[in-house]
């Protein structure tokens, strides 16, 4: 049984536009979503209410795959919605695109041409190079963006390391996590997030070619631009943004419909010499500072604690100090476990991250935090009680 519940459809007769004025406008009933949401400021709204994991953490990898596999079309698109929303302000800055559905499609084609949204009767359980055993091989990956083992911290060491996504939990390679359709979702999402920041800061680029890259480096681990391997681009990234084009235009972000690699019905948009970008825009994608706080943010809990004689402001949960409670306090708290030396916390921070119930900063902590990110739990009920 999946632990996430889908929502009653609307009554068919109620209809939405969807994407651009020229797209088909589609029965509610077919879309799991209120249409009278503003997708493009509030995101679709998690319908299907998962949560930072699809699966149970202590099931067997079995039983998580079963559950994966059981996933529809629709499903595993709101899957992939559920954390584009979540890490919505990131995602807008650093891909320079400030049209929502156009990153839903953008991801949507990726899927496309790595597992084609479990149409194949998969769900989001596909896995490739998993021969040599698991977290072997570089390339062993999982799930609807298939997204290799090099993504988590904890792999092999003489894989790249990909830390430099601060704004974005890192999740350690295991069994549970990897397999997780909703973390695999998260860590694929943070990869390329990952390609971002080298195409931007290290390769230079700039405009769609920043995408272009990223998921150039998603697929061969380098990002560089190589302009005499066109070829490479139009069968990878320019094929995805094609897929991402004909599920934009055509009208098939909400529904069970799905496409293939080198699906004809996609050939009007792999039209140009090198130009299927165009419909993307004039995108300026950066690496200016993000606070990540995605969602609209609950209240901030404050009250009044005594320490040393003194009094001060403890907000429960911001262990970096930034007046916020975000996955950011989550990231600064792992990072004071992995090496205090390094990535020190204000001694009020120390206080504000004990948020688990339990005397001392854990892993746990951290945990508990990312829970408030994803609704799970209110500001209000920090701290934990034992």
């Amino acid at each position: 049984m999946k632990i996430h519940t889908r929502i009653i459809g609307f009554a068919a007769a109620m209809v939405m536009a969807l994407g651009a004025a020229s797209a088909p406008v589609l029965a509610a009933s077919e879309i799991a979503h209120d249409p009278s949401r503003d997708v493009q400021a509030e995101g679709v709204g998690n319908p299907f209410n998962y949560g930072e994991r699809n699966t149970p953490a202590d099931a067997s990898t079995e039983e998580i795959r079963r559950i994966n596999h059981e996933m529809t079309v629709q499903e595993v698109k709101y899957a992939l919605y559920k954390e584009i929303d979540e890490h919505w302000d990131l995602l807008r800055v650093r891909l320079g695109q400030e049209d929502r559905e156009k990153v839903y499609a953008l991801f949507l084609g990726v899927g496309t041409r790595e597992s084609t949204l479990g149409g194949n009767g998969d769900g989001a359980d596909v896995e490739t190079a998993q021969g040599q055993g698991f977290g072997v091989s570089s390339a062993h990956a999982y799930g609807t963006l298939q997204t290799a083992v090099t993504a988590f911290s904890g792999c092999d060491p003489t894989f790249m390391p990909e830390d430099n996504v601060p704004e974005m939990y890192q999740y350690s390679l295991s069994e549970s996590t990897f397999y997780d359709a909703i973390i695999s979702n998260h860590m694929g999402i943070r990869k390329i997030l990952h390609f971002v920041e080298i195409g931007i800061n290290k390769e230079g680029l700039e405009g769609y070619q920043v995408v272009r890259g990223a998921l150039k480096g998603f697929n061969t681990g380098w990002c560089d631009y190589t302009g005499d391997n066109e070829g490479y681009y139009k069968n990878y990234p320019d094929e995805i943004i094609a897929l991402a084009h004909w599920y934009y235009e055509e009208g098939h972000l909400y529904d069970n419909e799905f496409s293939w690699t080198n699906d004809k019905r996609v050939d009007q948009y792999r039209t140009g010499d090198n130009n299927w970008w165009a419909w993307w825009g004039d995108v300026k994608p950066s690496m200016a500072e993000v606070k990540e706080n995605i969602q609209p943010s609950a209240t901030t809990t404050t009250t009044t604690v005594t320490t040393s004689g003194e009094n001060k402001s403890k907000r429960y949960g911001d262990a970096n100090l930034d007046g916020n409670v975000t996955i950011a306090d989550a990231t600064a708290i792992l990072q004071y476990i992995g090496n205090r030396d390094k990535y020190m916390l204000e001694p009020d921070g120390v206080l504000n991250a004990d948020v688990d119930g339990n005397a001392g900063i854990t892993p746990n902590d951290a945990l508990v935090i990312q829970k408030v990110d994803a609704g799970l739990y209110k500001l209000e009920d920090l701290p934990l009680k034992a």
